[in-house]
């Protein structure tokens, strides 16, 4: 019944959202930093636990910081797995982990019923506080991420991101994938995941974001008990700087499909990047925006040349790529790459006419509600705002950010931060 309940609550539209989102921040006795959303009108809560635990923390040690991340709920306290999973399901709670180049992530969603709530809560602390790392889950795990990692080696797709990560990053630690290689992988030991979690999953390196029907007191309250018995250790020391490509480079890899896999790109942008609203509108006109962009509209539309084509700036804690992306024919490569090529760099020399500044402003601005229209989204927000220290306006901010925008800002903004004459180019298929 709670989990039905709780399904049917997913389903409905929050008021809050078309009132604006206020987000309220504070930090715990032992340093774990909260950030809160109220959001009374639906009976659920939606918590998440970001720490800065992601492998570019792995330090030689690729895959530490995923294999920590995944036996977290494998055994805790005097649990299993699957004694953990019925407790959290026997609630209708949802619980997740995962873990990425920048963060690693404990989730939880349930309603927010007292008795339910706490139980529920009870469960996660455990999980978060008293993991037993236990032998036989790891293997699993560990030999779960060799076969991985092999049939990798078989997909042109991913043999193209992880030449892309390792050329354009170089000794960067985001160079190298969250899942590892298989040297280091079965390289690992039980006692280098305890290591790793005594080290960063401590409260001054957390930051516990909450969204729903639970009021300030209640949420200090539900913070200070996940983190209390969490030691309080200290930060994670800042990542280097990502180093600006010097040159062009071009990294062929043979593969027997019909299809190249094309990658291309550079160091883009970070979070809290002054540039970063003129680049984002400005690659939604380049290929962010589907089959109306430019580089659909020349590869797919006049030329046939690949079914989909895009553009993206990712930003992270440091630079992270701006990427352009496509597949097309083995014979039609070079073609392609010289449309991308040509098409670049007149975006770069021009920038956007006004009526496509104009479209792509109505259409980012249109769609926003649409991405904050559930507390579960919403909570991704509020975690990104707090893990990145953003403002806590952002939300409220975005669209007149996007508005404010003119054509010789985007322009400006690609002629400083996109060099089209420094790309690494990624290419997987039949040479």
């Amino acid at each position: 019944m709670r989990t039905k309940l709780l399904s049917l609550c997913l389903l409905l539209f929050s008021p809050t959202l078309l009132a604006g989102i206020s987000i309220e921040h504070w930090t715990t006795d032992n340093g774990a930093r909260v950030y809160y959303a109220s959001a009374p009108e639906l009976p659920i809560l939606d918590l998440q636990l970001t720490f800065d635990a992601g492998s570019a923390r792995d330090n030689s040690k690729d895959g530490v910081a995923l294999l920590t991340n995944a036996l977290l709920s494998e055994g805790a306290g005097n649990l299993n797995a699957q004694q953990i999973a019925e407790q959290f399901e026997g609630l209708g709670a949802q619980f997740g982990n995962d873990s990425q180049r920048d963060m690693a992530t404990l989730t939880l969603r349930s309603l927010s019923e007292e008795k339910v709530l706490n139980a529920a809560l009870e469960t996660l602390t455990l999980v978060l506080t008293k993991p037993t790392f236990p032998a036989d889950a790891f293997e699993r795990e560990r030999k779960r991420l060799l076969v991985g990692i092999e049939q990798r080696k078989q997909s042109p797709g991913d043999l193209a991101d992880v030449a892309f990560y390792k050329n354009l990053f170089n000794s960067h630690p985001y160079a190298t994938q969250p899942s590892g290689i298989e040297n280091t992988v079965k390289a690992l030991a039980v006692d280098d995941l305890k290591s790793f979690y005594q080290q960063y999953y401590v409260a001054s390196n957390l930051v516990i974001a909450i969204v729903g029907n639970v009021d300030r007191k209640q949420a200090e309250q539900i913070a200070n008990n996940l983190a209390k018995d969490l030691p309080k250790g200290n930060p994670a020391a800042p990542i280097p700087t990502v180093a600006a490509l010097e040159k062009s480079e071009v990294i062929k890899i043979d593969h027997p499909s019909t299809q190249t896999h094309v990658l291309m790109g550079q160091p883009g942008v970070k979070r809290g990047d002054p540039d970063y609203y003129a680049l984002y509108v400005g690659n939604h006109i380049l290929g962010g925006s589907g089959l109306v962009s430019r580089l659909s509209d020349e590869i797919r539309e006049k030329r046939g040349l690949a079914y989909s084509s895009y553009s993206f700036f990712m930003p992270m804690r440091e630079f992270g790529p701006f990427q352009i992306g496509l597949q097309t024919r083995n014979d039609q490569t070079d073609e392609a790459l010289k449309v991308v090529d040509s098409l670049l760099k007149d975006f770069v020399e021009k920038g956007p006419t006004e009526a496509e500044l104009i479209a792509s402003k109505k259409n980012i601005t249109g769609g926003f509600p649409l991405r904050i229209s559930s507390n579960k989204k919403i909570l991704g927000y509020v975690a990104m705002i707090g893990f990145y220290g953003l403002p806590l306006d952002y939300l409220d901010t975005f669209n007149a950010s996007v508005e404010s925008l003119t054509v010789a800002d985007i322009q400006d903004a690609f002629k400083r931060r996109v060099d089209p004459e420094k790309m690494v180019t990624v290419l997987v298929g039949k040479q």
